[in-house]
């Protein structure tokens, strides 16, 4: 017994230590909160200052100026459910709930939340809305970063100035995507510094964060007791240990030099704020659109972030556009341990409760009789009110033009710091030279060494999609997308004159030869061959050098080319000839004037037949025909001596093989024929960029707007009333009475009859047609049923199914001609009547039939 009054006394003096240590630190959070609120410290920011209270809202819809009487009731009831929570968390913050508008009008925030679906694919998905709303809208810092703003913006508003808060960025990218289908809430709650500050310096670019490798499991070398063993390695062990481990003992130093210096640069400087600074993101649930898994994005940078980020310090609330919801869990931890199920009323007090549960009473009993009658009526009231719907939103249609979808960024600019990186921005066509996107990589933190530089590019008719420029090796990658004029696919070069190394890749499904990697130097060239039916993969070729280069005015070639040395070819297996007659590499000595041919190894061969043919050493100078002698070439039969050829074969084997030396050659001159046509025409698109615009773009395409105004001009200039006499309906039926300017009463009434005849014979013939095609139609279905009949129990499920498609496509298109018929009976009478009605009031026959 004396036991536990021992514990039970340590333990009730450890929970009072426990408690005069929170009193403590909620002592000092207030002393620093005042203190902040009173310095009014700003979150330091780039975008200039912005007077919001000189903003037009003249023109402003009504609903901006007023409240209707479900808002005024709505807010009533806000008050009540904020003086109880004021009641029963006396600790903790006031709620976000009924700021002021731009006109100073209070609105509950979840009536600002506008569901707008937009009509751009890009805007279909959580992503292309996140990164339209970061690039669209400048941040603006909060007043105080320890409190939230005193008033909140219509979406509209916002859209309109380009600028906003991080409560105005979440309530526009909620209400985006809620209407995208997404089941999304903004938040009110806690953040670190760089979150709310938007200080990206001390993280990775989204572009360099390489995607998370699957670890392969490794296969097993399988032992063969006899493979050949290697030689003994003769060098001292113990010496290379040595070097090695001294040279790893110095690079590590030197890394952890390097590592530390960086973290003293990397390291955030104390925040005295920390799990104070105020922010609002957004917070979208798992289950619509297929979202597998709740997630949370900071809509200043579109980024998404898991629930357990670190980053993100506390929630107070969240919010839609059908209620409010506080939250009543514990934020010791951050969000690592939230629950974001909003239907647990223990976990998330609910505003708007759909359910009968009564209200909670204030718990003192004392204050419950103190209660006036008029807060009993309230209660009352708020009891009645339980499934109060919200109003709908006061905010007006969220529009966004094509134009200014396209151009996202203020300015059509926008830059974005970040660890060892620059990212910028640009609008399409704002640069001349499709430049949309450019990612500068630097070796240091201060951002002073460049490493590498990525750029992006748009609409450019030479179909330049990206390009690559390493400062370290002064390399230039160029990456094309399909429809280049050269079928380009890549082209990494030091510099577009030729014979300085050039590496260009293909599209090689839009060439006939197959080619799909070109790699050329001053003395070498290779190429690399997909899919041909020779077999053929690559092609080395070696250059000589030339005699006395010679330059012709106005080129920039040389007259004599490079003298050839080598043709080297390699062959895929060709299963349907014997490997001993399969060409696997033949190498022409062009200076030599020998051929080597070796061929593909037989199974369990390791060595393959080889022929070597030597033409210089029996060449007839008096021009007579070359006699084939053994000398002339050396064979080896791998396995066997029985299928040595006769000289016959050999001979023309020779001949073949000097033909196709003769167009070899040509091939290497044309393929650096290609080389520098390729390199003129990069220069000439790099020099005069052009821009593509499409058809459909009436603001940019100049030209074809310039044409469609000539063609108009031309046809008013030479065809006066031509527009009019195309739309005369009454032309035909004029023509055949010789029609002058005053007519008789007999031919208008003649005029009119045949006109009314005539468009009542084109409806009944219109008709015809529809019930025509109906009863084709009716009949070929009929014909369908009945060979299913017949043929049900032949048929597989996929032939069924097939059928079952087919049947239900035909009953569809029988329904439509039959809506199509109904209607031509239901409209014809009122089309005749218009028409007659028409007639009575054309000026050309008024007069005659203005009493008929």
């Amino acid at each position: 017994g004396g036991r536990m009054e021992v514990l039970e006394e340590k333990e009730e003096e450890e929970q009072r230590e426990e408690e005069l240590k929170a009193l403590e630190i909620s002592a000092k959070l207030q002393d620093l909160e005042t203190k902040v609120s009173v310095e009014q410290i700003c979150i330091p920011s780039d975008v200039p200052d912005f007077d919001w209270t000189s903003i037009d809202t003249s023109q402003l819809p009504s609903s901006y100026k007023t409240n209707s009487l479900k808002e005024k009731k709505l807010l009533h009831i806000a008050d009540h459910f904020l003086q109880q929570y004021a009641h029963l968390c006396p600790d903790r913050k006031p709620l976000f709930l009924h700021p002021v508008n731009e006109c100073g009008v209070e609105k509950f925030v979840s009536t600002t939340v506008r569901p707008t679906l937009l009509p751009y694919t890009e805007l279909y998905h959580w992503d292309g809305c996140a990164s339209f709303v970061s690039d669209y809208l400048a941040v603006e810092p909060l007043k105080s970063p320890i409190t939230p703003p005193s008033s909140l913006y219509s979406p509209t508003t916002i859209l309109k100035y380009q600028r906003g808060n991080c409560f105005d960025f979440s309530v526009l990218l909620c209400s985006m995507l809620i209407g995208a289908g997404y089941d999304a809430y903004c938040v009110h709650g806690y953040a670190t510094r760089e979150i709310c500050t938007l200080d990206e310096t001390l993280e990775l670019c989204p572009l360099l964060r390489k995607p998370q490798e699957v670890p392969k499991e490794g296969m097993k070398k399988s032992s063969n007791k006899y493979r050949v063993k290697p030689p003994p390695d003769l060098h001292s062990k113990f010496e290379l240990q040595q070097e090695a481990k001294k040279a790893a003992e110095t690079e590590a130093a030197q890394k952890n030099k390097e590592r530390e210096e960086e973290k003293e640069l990397e390291k955030p400087r104390r925040d005295p704020l920390y799990g104070l600074w105020v922010h609002a993101w957004v917070l979208v649930l798992s289950g619509k659109r297929e979202v597998p898994e709740t997630f949370f994005i900071n809509p200043f940078t579109g980024n998404s972030h898991s629930t357990m980020d670190e980053h993100f310090l506390g929630i107070e609330s969240v919010w839609n556009h059908r209620n409010y919801w506080v939250n009543m869990q514990d934020c010791w931890n951050g969000c690592k341990d939230l629950i974001f199920d909003l239907g647990d009323a223990i976990r998330w007090e609910i505003m708007l409760s759909g359910s009968n549960k009564p209200l909670q009473l204030l718990p003192d009993a004392e204050e419950e009789k103190e209660l006036s009658d008029r807060d009993m009526d309230d209660m009352q009231e708020k009891e009645e009110d339980i499934s109060f719907d919200m109003p709908p939103s006061w905010v007006a249609p969220i529009q966004i033009s094509p134009r200014e979808f396209e151009t996202r960024c203020s300015q059509g600019r926008k830059v974005i710091l970040y660890r060892k990186a620059k990212l910028e921005k640009w609008a399409p066509y704002l640069n001349g030279n499709g430049l949309v996107k450019r990612l500068t990589i630097y070796a240091d933190l201060d951002c002073t060494e460049v490493v590498e530089v990525r750029e992006w590019f748009k609409n450019r008719e030479d179909m330049l999609d990206m390009r690559e420029v390493n400062k370290q090796t002064q390399l230039t990658t160029d990456y094309f997308s399909p429809g280049h004029l050269l079928n380009l696919k890549a082209h990494t070069y030091t510099s577009l004159e030729p014979e300085t190394g050039h590496t260009m890749e293909f599209y090689n499904e839009a060439r006939v030869d197959g080619l799909q990697k070109r790699v050329e130097n001053a003395n070498e060239m290779t190429e690399y061959f997909v899919g041909r039916d020779d077999f053929l993969h690559v092609r080395h070729m070696e250059f000589g050098k030339r005699g006395k280069k010679i330059h012709l005015a106005g080129t920039r070639t040389d007259i004599n080319s490079q003298p050839i040395v080598q043709i080297k070819e390699c062959f895929h297996r060709n299963l349907e000839k014997p490997a001993d007659e399969d060409v696997a590499e033949r190498i022409f000595l062009i200076t030599e004037e020998t051929i080597h041919l070796t061929y593909h190894l037989k199974d369990k061969y390791i060595t393959a037949s080889k022929k070597d043919f030597f033409k210089a050493s029996e060449r007839d100078r008096k021009g007579n025909e070359i006699v084939m002698t053994p000398e002339m070439c050396i064979t080896y039969q791998a396995g066997s001596s029985e299928k040595e050829k006769k000289l016959l074969h050999l001979y023309k084997l020779l001949q073949e093989l000097t033909e196709e030396e003769k167009r070899l050659k040509q091939q290497v001159r044309q393929s650096e024929a290609e080389v520098l046509n390729i390199l003129k025409i990069r220069e000439n698109e790099e020099t005069a960029v052009k821009l593509s615009v499409s058809i459909y773009n009436t603001e940019r395409n100049e030209k074809r707007r310039q044409q469609n105004e000539a063609m108009k001009n031309t046809m008013e200039d030479e065809l006066p009333g031509q527009e009019e006499q195309d739309l005369d309906y009454l032309a035909p039926f004029l023509i055949q009475i010789g029609y002058r300017e005053k007519i008789t009463k007999g031919q208008a009434l003649r005029v009119r009859d045949d006109c009314l005849t005539d468009f009542k014979r084109r409806l009944i013939d219109k008709a015809n047609i529809i019930q025509a095609r109906f009863e084709k139609a009716v009949e070929e279905l009929q014909k369908k049923d009945q060979w299913f009949q017949e043929k049900k129990n032949q048929l597989s499920a996929e032939e069924e199914d097939d059928f079952l498609a087919r049947y239900s496509e035909t009953m569809f298109h029988i329904h439509i001609l039959a809506l199509r018929l109904n209607r031509e009976k239901q409209t014809a009478p009122q089309k005749y009547l218009a028409l007659e009605e028409k007639l009575r009031k054309d000026p050309r026959l008024a007069e005659h039939l203005g009493h008929a």
